[in-house]
């Protein structure tokens, strides 16, 4: 087989189900091998950023590998901060990028899409990927393969795969498989898990918080057993929000600190044993607690390793130690379910909508429907999603980074084959919502939400003075049918009732809500978390 072929059946044995991508001269026999051997579905985008978007949240869906895959120069740097954000929020995407052959580099003349050294893009991409290679001897590529694949997997972060032009039709070996490695000291993790079963034991209001790791590392059936054993109180984190979903544990809901349930914020901020299970430090996380959580009182189990108060265990993966707790414990009598109170029950009238609005409306065809996974872009649509029932959620909840929504709700269709709704705002959809017209090649068919409000309204939440925050007035509806899709505009809450339950009952296309919103209408979410971030800078 060549170089390509043994990378791709690769990719299939270490758990990749799909590549995104775009073509490019240098990456052109690359795909001709990808679209040709059909050894995974190759899905192309019409921009960089959306391709990463998606491999990210396919992956974060899959919990293992997705590919992003583009051309050298051009193609990659235009995928730098989708990368960067998958980085940031512990997603395994793998890039893979053509490269110059030799006959490009044996000229003595500069290579178009080169930046200032050939070498520029590689080094570039160390700055946000945990291990990188360029695969310009087919010798030592299966190796370099596999080790670089290992590493996404073990670190649960992206990776870097340069295939040079030239090189792709070589013969090549086989990547040697997986292999179950559990790094951990038997004695050690016996060791942390008796400390934290004694700590749980002593403490009078143990609390658990579930956070990104969970999702990342597959492991939302054994935490399922894991808080049936403890029998605590669970949370999410803001980034974990949507783990657990349809899981019977005691879910509380999701801490927000001040922006938050006050329940919540103070059985987290109170609790003498907190364990933080998989969660990053982050200030989205924790950045506007009521006050700092004590963190000679907590349990933090992340990034390999667990810290008890003043001591750590190192080398200590999230996967052996949530199996080593799960075998050390007996399963207790469960506590009572609780019941979260998320808005409902829309009026359906000619008053004009607010997000609060959206959120009963999406909750009430939830009642009516099956629930759907939802995909959020950044900004008041995520903070609305958060009044929607418990769900599985992918969002850039610490990265930030406006444009996820819609490239990633196709990721997620595409790697589960579930109808997702994409909720996100005007000025984001500006960035990649154009990706739609893609839907109508490869048969999907999600539920957009396109909250507009003519305005970057979260950055205007934060500076209200400024003009640039103000956009042009865009027909949406209008353009989703020219895109292959349907579209509806919703200006009161009796249509958005109506564009809603409508767009849910066609499946042959993908359908556009256009949400009207006044500007300076937010959710009280993001309302409060706004004041809440600003009350962090000011004391700063």
């Amino acid at each position: 087989m060549n170089l390509a072929e043994s990378l791709l059946l690769g990719l299939k044995n270490y758990g990749v189900e799909e590549i995104f991508g775009i073509p490019g001269d240098f990456a052109l026999p690359l795909f001709k091998v990808m679209e040709e051997s059909e050894i995974l579905p190759l899905y192309t985008f019409s921009h960089e950023p959306a391709v990463g978007f998606a491999a990210d949240a396919a992956a974060r869906f899959h919990s293992k590998p997705s590919v992003a895959a583009v051309t050298y120069g051009a193609g990659a740097f235009n995928m730098v901060n989708p990368v960067a954000a998958a980085y940031a929020e512990k997603s395994p995407v793998i890039v893979l990028s053509g490269g110059p052959g030799e006959a490009d580099r044996s000229t003595g003349l500069l290579v178009h899409h080169q930046a200032k050294q050939l070498s520029s893009q590689m080094q570039m991409f160390k700055e946000v990927t945990c291990d990188q290679v360029i695969l310009d001897d087919p010798k030592t590529a299966p190796d370099l393969i596999a080790r670089v694949l290992r590493n996404c997997i073990l670190e649960s972060r992206p990776v870097y795969i340069e295939v040079p032009r030239d090189k792709v039709f070589d013969n090549c070996a086989e990547v040697p498989g997986p292999v179950e490695a559990d790094i951990a000291d038997a004695d050690a993790l016996a060791a942390c898990a008796d400390e934290i079963i004694t700590r749980l034991a002593s403490a009078k209001s143990p609390v658990m918080m579930v956070g990104v790791e969970i999702r990342r590392y597959g492991l939302e059936d054994a935490v399922r057993e894991l808080c049936q054993k403890l029998n605590v109180p669970v949370v999410t984190t803001f980034m974990g929000r949507g783990l657990l979903a349809g899981q019977e544990v005691p879910l509380q809901g999701t801490y927000m600190g001040k922006a938050g349930d006050a329940r919540i914020t103070q059985m987290v901020e109170n609790s003498d044993a907190l364990i933080l299970l998989g969660v990053l430090l982050s200030d989205t996380n924790f950045g506007i607690s009521e006050k700092k959580i004590d963190l000679r009182k907590t349990i933090l189990a992340s990034d390999g390793r667990v810290s008890l108060g003043y001591h750590s265990y190192l080398d200590m993966p999230i996967t052996s130690l949530v199996k080593t707790l799960n075998q050390k414990l007996e399963t207790k009598k469960p506590q009572a379910a609780v019941e979260l109170d998320y808005p409902a029950s829309l009026s359906a009238d000619e008053q004009a909508i607010t997000p609060t609005d959206i959120a009963r409306a999406v909750n009430d065809m939830f009642e009516d429907h099956e629930r759907m996974p939802i995909a959020a872009d950044m900004g008041d649509c995520l903070f609305t999603a958060l009044d929607i029932e418990h769900t599985e959620l992918v969002a850039p909840g610490y990265y930030a980074t406006m444009g996820f929504g819609v490239p990633a709700g196709l990721g997620v269709q595409a790697a589960t084959g579930r109808r997702p709704i994409i909720m996100v705002g005007d000025g984001a959809f500006q960035m990649t919502g154009w990706e739609l017209l893609n839907c109508k090649r490869y048969g999907w068919n999600p539920v957009v939400l396109l909250l507009n409000n003519s305005s970057w309204e979260m950055l205007r939440a934060f500076q209200p003075e400024s003009k640039f925050n103000d956009l042009d007035h865009i027909n949406y509806a209008n353009i989703a049918d020219s895109l292959g899709g349907v579209g509806r505009r919703a200006n009161t809450r009796l249509e958005l009732r109506d564009a809603l339950n409508a767009s849910v009952a066609d499946e042959s296309s993908f359908q556009l809500v256009e949400i009207m919103l006044k500007r300076g209408e937010l959710s009280q979410t993001l309302s409060r978390f706004v004041e809440g971030i600003k009350g962090m800078r000011a004391q700063s």
